[in-house]
């Protein structure tokens, strides 16, 4: 199935009109005529099946025949992670996290951040692309990047854990999963979290937890992470 994705639909819509960038790419590129179907995501949970009216390449035309609701998700994964220095390995993780099923994701610069300018323009369109490939109706939320001080006095629902590589007291992230909760969970730039940093996370209630046995590059992490919460929540 090949799927598109229009924001803009809403389940109570007759019709849906594509812009000009993809009217051309459905009826030039993938060659499709009046009659045929269309399937379309708006990323909020629902997955459309329209049928072409009018293979106008300008301005494309749809009838919505029908619509069903992604069933919903037994948890919240919501990751803070560090923007690598090299943005192809953050958008790497942001691929492989959506097709894994993630929630929503919030870069935070950190004391030891080797990026600390981030623009989410192209990190949306990554998100985007996976979402379509891995048939997901559902985007994944990403913020502007915000500082790891300042994310850590917000308020965050569920259970709430801090991935740091220094040599103290951790626990399993895997065993303190409790399933159909949200999580938040923070991971450190290459450099890892500052100590103050971390000290910050426990005081609110954040608790430090290893990924295994390895050191896990930023995006690696992260990845295990998503996956993590995935097999917790299968069964």
């Amino acid at each position: 199935m090949q799927l598109f994705y229009n924001p803009s639909i809403s389940k109570n819509d007759k019709e849906v009109i594509f812009p000009k960038d993809e009217s051309k790419h459905i009826v030039k590129v993938l060659r499709k005529s009046e009659g045929d179907n269309l399937n379309i995501t708006n990323g909020k949970g629902f997955l459309f099946e329209a049928e072409i009216i009018e293979a106008n390449p300008n301005k494309c035309k749809a009838k919505i025949k029908n619509f069903e609701q992604e069933r919903d998700k037994k948890y919240h994964l919501h990751l803070a992670v560090a923007p690598t220095k090299m943005n192809d390995r953050f958008e790497t993780f942001l691929e492989k996290a959506t097709e894994i099923g993630i929630d929503k994701i919030t870069p935070i610069i950190c004391d030891h951040s080797e990026r600390k300018v981030v623009k989410i323009n192209r990190f949306e369109r990554v998100l985007q692309s996976a979402m379509k490939q891995s048939l997901h109706y559902t985007l994944p939320e990403i913020t502007e990047a915000i500082s790891f001080k300042e994310f850590i006095q917000q308020h965050h629902d569920g259970q709430k854990f801090i991935a740091h590589c220094e040599e103290k007291e951790k626990k399993s992230f895997q065993k303190e999963l409790q399933a159909g909760e949200a999580y938040t969970l923070l991971i450190g730039p290459e450099g890892d979290f500052s100590p103050e940093e971390i000290e910050l996370a426990l005081q609110q209630q954040f608790i430090p937890v290893t990924l295994g046995h390895t050191r896990l590059r930023t995006e690696t992490a992260a990845i295990v992470a998503t996956h993590t919460a995935a097999l917790i929540n299968e069964f």
